[in-house]
């Protein structure tokens, strides 16, 4: 996997990282908040030689350079008497305590600062008094027991070495631990990690087609549309474009306008798929239900309409048909009462408006048999008939994964344009319907994605609409020309 890779993983999925980082160190934090607060206490005290034994000496320069090289050597040592026993049940004895020694000497770090004869004494507890009660006590508790050592236990001689206190302890004013920006910044770093590897295992698993790298992985059909996700089609039961002229909000009518100038192209690349022979008979289908081959193959109709074509729209669902409401016209008779030969076409047809040469045929009475009906001679003569007039047929047909209709139509007729859900429908999905299709001699024309994000990273991920406002920029310009007018 390349940079870019990780790079595009973590844009897709940036809201995941955010919340992974905020949930690791709310964590990291009430571990901390649960954890005792231990307060941590310093003394410190130096070893010295005898003055006595520097004093008498001829030689006092050399004396004292060797009395301080001996205090050294025994510096070590005598912090490894500090974290005996011996030395904290002397301190327990001095301050009263009620715990094991065991327990004290594991609250108490003795160290030597490198080459010099300073010991410093670090002791913890839950309370602060007590933690500077403790260094202080143990500073001192070490200094008889370093006497006993050098005297032999006698009472009147003079040691060679002496522990002196040098620093008494400070009472702590806030405890040592937990740490709580350490405890925040390991869970936030913990979070953060855990949530790219989920963010890595569900771009790796997750098969929704998030780009056009997606499809053409899978495929060699050209993509011959991309069309805008329009609120004004998501939001409610029209699969029809609105009209920009009809709103007056700039915003809504530049998004209508983006998607009205993207079925022109859709409309324009059919017609260049084959120059000579341009399909006459097109299915309009997809992998499953909800990926909006319906209102694709609705607006495309319409729109080869207003170029001047004379188009004829089937409704060729004929187990779940939506073409009547969609241009909310009658439905009880149509495709099927002409194939039975109950209804001349003529009598079934709805022609949409007087301005254009568009007529609607919708389903009728939903028969028994639909694969039967949509692959009989009848049905292909129907079309023929019109295709030989000059008439351009779109057929609105069903998914082709959960039945085999659109199947047989993509192989009697021009070709299929098979509709694609942009971060809705699964490659694998889309792959499936394309191999039935192959599976029996169709003909795919091409892909459109449709509802492809306009705004937010997905946007590049299609390598389309990167700039929408060049519509609405148009409209706002020639609204301020009419009301200066």
């Amino acid at each position: 996997m390349s940079p870019d890779y990780y790079l595009k993983l973590i844009r897709r999925y940036w809201l995941i990282l955010i919340v992974g980082l905020l949930l690791g160190t709310a964590a990291g934090l009430g571990a901390g908040l649960v954890q005792p607060k231990v307060y941590t206490a310093n003394s410190s005290g130096f070893l010295n030689t005898s003055t006595e034994t520097a004093t008498n000496s001829s030689n006092s320069v050399a004396l004292a350079s060797a009395a301080d090289t001996y205090a050294k050597s025994r510096a070590q040592s005598y912090a490894d008497l500090g974290q005996t026993r011996v030395v904290a049940d002397a301190v327990i004895q001095e301050l009263g305590l009620t715990g094991s020694a065991e327990g004290l000497v594991g609250n108490v770090q003795v160290t030597v600062p490198s080459d010099t004869v300073t010991i410093q004494v670090s002791a913890k507890a839950s309370d602060p008094q007590l933690a500077s009660d403790i260094a202080n006590a143990w500073i001192s508790a070490m200094a008889n027991e370093i006497r006993k050592l050098e005297t032999g236990g006698s009472s009147t001689a003079a040691p060679t070495v002496q522990l002196t206190p040098m620093e008494s302890a400070v009472i702590p004013t806030s405890p040592s631990s937990p740490n709580l920006p350490l405890f925040s910044s390991i869970g936030g770093l913990t979070g953060l990690i855990l949530a790219f590897v989920f963010a890595l295992l569900k771009g790796q698993y997750d098969k929704r087609i998030r780009s056009t790298a997606d499809v053409e992985a899978i495929t060699d059909h050209p993509i011959v549309g991309k069309l805008p996700m329009e609120k004004s089609l998501t939001e409610s039961e029209s699969r029809l474009s609105p009209d920009a002229k009809a709103t007056h909000d700039v915003r809504v009518r530049g998004s209508v306008q983006l998607l009205n100038e993207s079925l022109r192209e859709l409309r324009t690349n059919l017609e260049f798929l084959d120059v000579d022979n341009p399909p006459r008979s097109i299915v309009v289908t997809s992998a499953l239900p909800g990926d909006g081959k319906s209102t694709v193959a609705a607006n495309l109709a319409t729109m080869i309409a207003q170029s001047g074509k004379q188009v004829v729209l089937i409704d060729g669902d004929l187990r779940k048909p939506t073409v009547a409401d969609s241009f909310n016209i009658p439905g009880e008779i149509g495709l099927t009462d002409v194939l039975a030969g109950r209804v001349e076409l003529e009598n079934a047809v709805h022609r949409w408006a007087q301005e254009v040469d568009m007529f609607i045929l919708p389903s009728g009475s939903i028969p028994p048999n639909p694969a039967e009906l949509l692959a009989s001679k009848t049905m292909r003569d129907l079309v023929t008939s019109l295709t030989e007039e000059g008439v351009v047929v779109v057929i609105d047909a069903p998914p082709v994964l959960p039945v085999t209709d659109a199947s047989i139509l993509a192989a009697h007729f021009d070709g299929a344009l098979v509709v694609a859900s942009a971060n809705v429908t699964r490659t694998d999905s889309l792959e499936q319907a394309l191999n039935k299709i192959d599976s029996v001699q169709g003909r795919v024309l091409g892909l459109v994605l449709n509802r492809v994000p306009t705004k937010g990273f997905d946007r590049h991920a299609y390598g389309y609409y990167g700039n929408s406002y060049y519509y609405q920029k148009d409209v706002s310009e020639k609204t301020g020309k009419n009301k200066s007018k």
